[in-house]
């Protein structure tokens, strides 16, 4: 009991020794302050459960509220397309966007019906004679899905002016640097200045769709395998029994999801680097190091709650030790 008594006091000692430093380390107001500015009108608006409001985007795109954030932009402009241009007072674009979506999606349209004439014509020809002379216009169809991606290149196109516009002469924007990295893998990397991340990055994507596309094809494989191995009244007579079949299409499948698992992860580590990386740019690393040495209590052991009992030792301390702590401050 005495020994007990005696270690309480030695705590309480330091405590009292050290309270100075206890209290820069732990103030009440790090616990209630607030981050938001006073002036910020879209504070009340910045939680999770409302990320976004058809007010704010309408308000900062009829430039009545200057706050607009980057993010709240361009998720508006995916579905308002022109949006972006019109907040950034480039109106001539906004035509031009249109236009070129228009032609081409209206161009794909004529095209594959054209297409899909052709093939309704062909297998009509082919019901009456199988050695019909007609074909299908494979041309067509070829186009029809040529100019459906350049519509879809337009719109992406529209969406990359908006942020690349959006407050061009601030430079180190956490928003910019990671909607270029979901538009364009590798792109909020270059933004940021971290070059060298670039092949990194599209090598273990690169890799990852090549996985999944050896895989992918090999599982198809051994699927139409099993599939004639085991088909009623099946006249399969390959060096592959059905049962291996299976074994094989069923490790290929898994090979094949985990490859599209690690494109997908790659895709994502890419934008939060991006976004993580771009916060860092201003941060500063100065001479200005500190170095402080007190003295402490070792516990002996790892002695907490949930460590085993140990033998107590002698002394005061029992099986603790009197020893110095180092502190730095950078």
């Amino acid at each position: 009991m005495k020994e007990l008594v005696l270690r309480i006091l030695l705590v309480f000692a330091c405590a009292a020794v050290f309270s100075l430093t206890a209290r820069a380390q732990f103030k009440e107001e790090a616990f209630s302050q607030s981050y938001n500015d006073p002036a910020d009108t879209l504070a009340s608006r910045d939680s999770v459960d409302q990320m976004w409001s058809f007010k704010e985007f309408f308000h900062g795109v009829a430039h009545h509220d200057s706050t607009l954030k980057i993010g709240s932009m361009f998720a508006g402009s995916t579905v308002f397309i022109g949006a972006s241009q019109f907040y950034n007072k480039q109106y001539w674009k906004i035509p031009i966007i249109y236009g070129g979506m228009g032609a081409a999606i209206g161009m794909g349209f004529k095209y594959n019906h054209q297409y899909r004439v052709s093939k309704k014509a062909y297998d009509a020809a082919v019901e009456v004679d199988p050695e019909t002379t007609l074909t299908i216009d494979k041309d067509s169809k070829r186009m029809a899905t040529y100019l459906f991606a350049g519509a879809g290149l337009v719109y992406w196109g529209g969406l990359m002016d908006g942020v690349v516009n959006y407050k061009h002469d601030i430079k180190n924007q956490a928003g910019k640097a990671t909607i270029y990295s979901i538009l364009l893998p590798g792109l909020g990397q270059a933004y940021n200045g971290e070059f060298w991340k670039i092949p990194i990055y599209w090598g273990a994507m690169i890799g990852s769709y090549h996985y999944w596309s050896v895989n992918n094809t090999n599982y198809k494989r051994y699927k139409r395998i099993h599939n004639e191995a085991t088909a009623e009244d099946s006249t399969y007579e390959g060096l592959i029994p059905a049962e291996r079949a299976l074994y094989y299409r069923n490790a290929f499948r898994r090979f094949r999801d985990y490859s599209l698992v690690a494109l997908v992860g790659s895709y994502f580590l890419q934008v939060i680097d991006a976004n993580v990386f771009s916060y860092m740019q201003d941060f500063e690393v100065n001479d200005n190091l500190a170095m402080k040495v007190g003295p402490t209590v070792i516990p002996q052991y790892g002695e907490l709650a949930m460590s085993p009992s140990r033998p107590r030792g002698q002394g005061m301390l029992g099986s603790s030790a009197l020893g110095l702590k180092v502190g730095l401050t950078f």
